[in-house]
């Protein structure tokens, strides 16, 4: 769209002088637009803003390049030559257009975007949030957490009483009794 918006003023004079050789082109071959419309199955108006040059008409440039291409074939002319002069002139006035002028283009299209005015029954689609991660790392860290527990819990285990009896040996008491 910044795009479009750019080459409009530079587009109008060369979109004007093609329009009014395809147009010379469609009257010599004895063609009514309505005809010529009605066997491209383009609208009139389309061939109508092609002719006049109306470069606002149309939702980009590519799209009027395929509209032009379209005609330039119908009324006997290469399209091929038409399509190479319409890229060499977008690339001759692309190739001028400075930074700034880009920048202050999308800042016009930026502040557009902002002054729409929203409905307050227009509903936004929030992203939504996937809790499938955050549950399995929950039950990672439980099973983890279960895990270390029952580790400990098994090797810190006190031998009950009568076990520590019955390892003591005889020599070991009069032993300790020395």
């Amino acid at each position: 769209m910044a795009y479009l918006y750019l080459l409009l003023l530079c587009e109008v004079k060369f979109l004007k002088e093609l329009g009014q050789y395809l147009k010379k082109t469609r009257i010599s071959n004895g063609v009514s637009l309505e005809e010529a419309a009605g066997d491209l199955e383009i609208s009139s108006v389309q061939l109508e803003n092609i002719e006049s040059g109306n470069v606002k008409a149309f939702k980009d440039v590519y799209s009027l390049k395929e509209y032009v291409k379209q005609y330039a074939k119908y009324l006997g002319i290469d399209p091929d030559k038409v399509v190479d002069e319409f890229n060499g002139f977008l690339f001759e006035h692309t190739s001028k257009i400075s930074l700034d002028d880009i920048r202050a283009a999308q800042k016009k299209i930026q502040e557009k975007e902002e002054k729409k005015i929203k409905s307050p029954y227009t509903i936004e689609h929030k992203e939504k949030f996937n809790f499938w991660p955050l549950i399995i790392g929950i039950a990672i860290i439980l099973l983890f957490s279960i895990l270390v527990y029952l580790i400990i819990s098994s090797t810190n285990k006190a031998p009950s009483r009568d076990t520590e009896l019955m390892n003591v040996k005889e020599n070991d008491i009069y032993e300790f009794a020395y």
